[in-house]
C-alpha cells in the first residue's frame, strides 16, 4: 500500500532518521554498513510524510552452523528520493557475540522524485504482473510440448488516479485493463493497439503489446518453426519497445523488452546496454540482473568453445564485477566456473583456484569444482589441502576423486 500524505508537493524536506541492522554471516563490513543506511533512509521517507509499505522480507535461517540473512524490497524508489544524507551518529556494539550497526542521519529528501517514482511503480507494477503470467505461459507450453513430442509474486498499493482525464486516456486504459485479461495473444494485440491509438503518449499499451509479439515469437520457435515464420513478430515488438523508451526512458519493462528483442535478434552487446540500462535506473531489479547473467554467461561459454580465451574472459569480468549484490552470487556460479576453466588455459592458477573457492563456497556439493581443485593443489605441491579436497568428491560419488586417494 502506498499512501501519499496530502502536502506532497514539489518540494524538499529534511528529517532526521535513525536505524540498526543485526549483522548476518553472510554479509560483508561493507554490506552490512550499505544494509543500515538502506533502512535509516527508508525511515526518513516515511518521516517525511510518506508511508511505504511493501513486502518488504528479511529472513534468517541457519544452514551448516552458519547464519544466512537476505533482504529484499519490492519498493525500490527510496534512494532516489534522498538526495542528501549526512551522518549524524554512526556506532557498532554486539548482540550474542553478532556486530549490531546503529546508525542517525540527516536526510534530505525530494517530495516530487519520490512521488514521481510512485507513479512509475504503480504503472510498472500492473506490467509486471502480465509479464509474469507471459512466462507461465511459457513454461507450460515448454512442458506441454516436451509432453507431447516425447524426444525432447507483487506489490500491495492504493492507487491514486489523477482527475480529469480526457475520455479518450479513460478508454485507452479500459481497453488496456482488457488486454492484461484475455489469454488471447491476437485478442490481446488489438486491446493493446486500440490504447495505443487512443492514447500515443502512454508507453504501457506499447510494452504490452510488445509483451505479446513476443510471447508469439516463443510459441514460434518452441515449435521449431523457421526464424523467417516469426521475423515480422520481433520487428513489431522491436518498434513498441523502440518507441515506448522514446515515450518514458525510465520505464524498466521497457528496456526489458528493448532487451527481449535484441537477445532475439543474436545482438549480445546491444542487449547487455538495455538490461544494465535497466538495472542502472533500479539496480534491485531482479530480471534485468536474470537476463543479463544469462546472457554474458552464454556468450563468454561460445568463445570459449571457440578457445577464444581473452574474449570471454573480457565477457565474464563485464559480468563478475564487484557491484553485483551478495545475495546474487548462487545466480552466478556457472559463470565463476566457466571463469576459472578460462584461467587455467590462460596459466592462471592462482586466480583459478580463487573462482574454484567461491564455487565450492556457493555450491558445497559441486564435484567438479572439488576434482579440479584437488589437481590444482597436488600439482603446486599442496598435498594435504588436494587430498581434502579429492576426499569430498569421493564422498559426493566422484569415481575419478577416489583413485586419487591413497
Amino acid at each position: 500500500m502506498i499512501l501519499v500524505h496530502p502536502a506532497f508537493a514539489t518540494t524538499t524536506k529534511t528529517v532526521i532518521a535513525e536505524a540498526q541492522y543485526v549483522m548476518a554471516d553472510g554479509d560483508t563490513l561493507a554490506s552490512a554498513e550499505e544494509k543500515v543506511m538502506q533502512r535509516a533512509q527508508r525511515k526518513a521517507v516515511e518521516e517525511a510524510g510518506v508511508y511505504l509499505e511493501s513486502t518488504f522480507h528479511d529472513w534468517e535461517r541457519e544452514w551448516q552452523g552458519r547464519t544466512i540473512r537476505n533482504t529484499s524490497w519490492e519498493i525500490r524508489t527510496i534512494t532516489a528520493a534522498v538526495t542528501e544524507t549526512q551522518t549524524l551518529d554512526s556506532r557498532r556494539s554486539f548482540d550474542h557475540d553478532r556486530p549490531v550497526f546503529f546508525l542517525r542521519i540527516r536526510a534530505t529528501v525530494d517530495l516530487q522524485h519520490l512521488a514521481d517514482a510512485i507513479r512509475r511503480l504503480q504503472s510498472e507494477a500492473q506490467l509486471a504482473k502480465h509479464f509474469r503470467e507471459l512466462q507461465q505461459e511459457n513454461q507450460h507450453l515448454r512442458a506441454q510440448l516436451k509432453e507431447f513430442q516425447q524426444e525432447t509474486g507483487g506489490v500491495r498499493m492504493l492507487m491514486i488516479e489523477p482527475s480529469g482525464k480526457p475520455e479518450s486516456v479513460i478508454r485507452a486504459k479500459q481497453h488496456l485493463e482488457t488486454a492484461f485479461q484475455t489469454p488471447d495473444l491476437w485478442k490481446k494485440i488489438q486491446f493493446a493497439s486500440d490504447a495505443v491509438q487512443l492514447d500515443p503518449h502512454s508507453a504501457e499499451p506499447l510494452i504490452v503489446r510488445g509483451q505479446a509479439y513476443l510471447r508469439l515469437v516463443s510459441i514460434a520457435y518452441s515449435e521449431r518453426s523457421y526464424a523467417s515464420g516469426y521475423a515480422a513478430h520481433i520487428e513489431n515488438a522491436r518498434s513498441d519497445f523502440d518507441q515506448a523508451v522514446r515515450l518514458d526512458d525510465k520505464n524498466l519493462w521497457a528496456w526489458i523488452g528493448k532487451g527481449d528483442v535484441q537477445t532475439w535478434l543474436k545482438r549480445t552487446d546491444e542487449a547487455a546496454l538495455c538490461y544494465e540500462r535497466a538495472l542502472a535506473l533500479d539496480p534491485f531489479f531482479d530480471i534485468a540482473r536474470q537476463r543479463l547473467i544469462g546472457l554474458l554467461t552464454t556468450q563468454a561459454r561460445r568463445q570459449a568453445k571457440a578457445q577464444q580465451w581473452h574474449q570471454s574472459l573480457a565477457t565474464l569480468k563485464k559480468l563478475l564485477n564487484a557491484h553485483t549484490p551478495e545475495s546474487w552470487l548462487p545466480e552466478q556460479k556457472e559463470a565463476f566456473l566457466l571463469r576459472s576453466d578460462v584461467l587455467l588455459k590462460l596459466n592462471r592458477p592462482e586466480q583459478a583456484l580463487e573462482d574454484l573457492s567461491t564455487v565450492i563456497k556457493l555450491d558445497p556439493t559441486n564435484v567438479g569444482a572439488f576434482v579440479t581443485r584437488g589437481n590444482l593443489y597436488r600439482s603446486r605441491l599442496q598435498g594435504r589441502l588436494a587430498k581434502e579436497d579429492f576426499e569430498q568428491a569421493c564422498v559426493l560419488g566422484s569415481n575419478e576423486a577416489c583413485e586419487q586417494l591413497p
